[in-house]
């Protein structure tokens, strides 16, 4: 009994000073994270989606996706917004936001994503705009939409494409939408697979700007020229090791899959990504 009490005493302080190294080292960064929960975005799935939208969203859940952004002018595919959440909290899932365009987002429609459940309204494009004061008639418009949503209980964001970052007439459209919103009232998503494809830096600016997204949209670019190519998120040339601990460490929220291009088909890529996200240590 003294040999069995010894090496207990024994194993205990060893788990305890293991336990303190492990504290030490991650609170100094040394040992990565991985994503605990992620999801995607059904544009990801846009060619088989629309014939059987149950039975594709269950196929997601399977694979380990743990919540939803949908689009479209009828994000809950057909469903009442009660009863696709109702299906989707069935299946394991949430539906957390959806893009909607700018002419499409109204107070009627806001209404309806609050009663689905879901946390943001997010408009999906804008285009380039060939003027700093058109950019800022967008965050104008972005603001409007918010102060509904806050009414209603959503945030209200935008997802870029690559023509926000991209340098035109010595302005980037994004940098005048972050600096003309209410943090209050306008969150942003950031496509970190567009913001890396015009050539921006995506640690640097989330680190200025990172307190302004709280959703981030993970593809990856089989090659930048002369045309962005997308491919799976493993065999890509964005370091998403780098960037998703950028991302962690601003405070994003969610982080969705979304792929537009695909190696074989659109069901093969979001298993391939879910298994890579997975084992993604970060």
């Amino acid at each position: 009994m003294i040999i069995n009490r010894r090496k207990f005493l024994q194993q205990s302080a060893s788990l305890a000073a293991l336990a303190f190294i492990t504290n030490d080292l991650q609170a100094k960064g040394t040992l990565r994270g991985t994503l605990k929960q992620f999801g995607c975005q059904l544009y990801s799935i846009r060619d088989v989606l629309p014939k059987n939208p149950k039975n594709y969203m269950k196929q997601l859940a399977d694979m380990g996706y743990k919540y939803f952004e949908s689009y479209s002018k009828d994000p809950f595919w057909g469903m009442a917004p009660k009863d696709a959440k109702a299906y989707l909290g069935d299946i394991g899932v949430k539906m957390v936001s959806t893009h909607l365009g700018l002419p499409d987002t109204n107070e009627e429609m806001i209404a309806k994503c609050a009663e689905g459940g879901l946390k943001y309204v997010i408009c999906p494009a804008i285009g380039m705009q060939p003027s700093a004061d058109a950019w800022k008639q967008k965050a104008e418009a972005f603001t409007k939409n918010g102060e509904i949503c806050k009414k209603y209980g959503l945030r209200y964001g935008y997802h870029n494409h690559a023509y926000s970052f991209q340098n035109a007439n010595g302005i980037k459209g994004q940098r005048i939408l972050l600096e003309n919103t209410d943090p209050s009232i306008v969150c942003f998503e950031l496509d970190m697979c567009w913001s890396e494809a015009a050539g921006e830096n995506s640690i640097e600016h989330l680190k200025q700007y990172g307190n302004r997204y709280e959703l981030c949209h993970i593809k990856q670019l089989a090659t930048k020229d002369p045309k962005p190519q997308q491919t799976d998120l493993a065999s890509g040339i964005i370091d998403y090791k780098g960037l998703l601990r950028a991302a962690k460490d601003s405070g994003i929220k969610y982080f969705l899959v979304e792929q537009e291009q695909y190696p074989v088909g659109p069901i093969e890529s979001m298993k391939s990504d879910a298994i890579y996200l997975k084992d993604l240590k970060f």
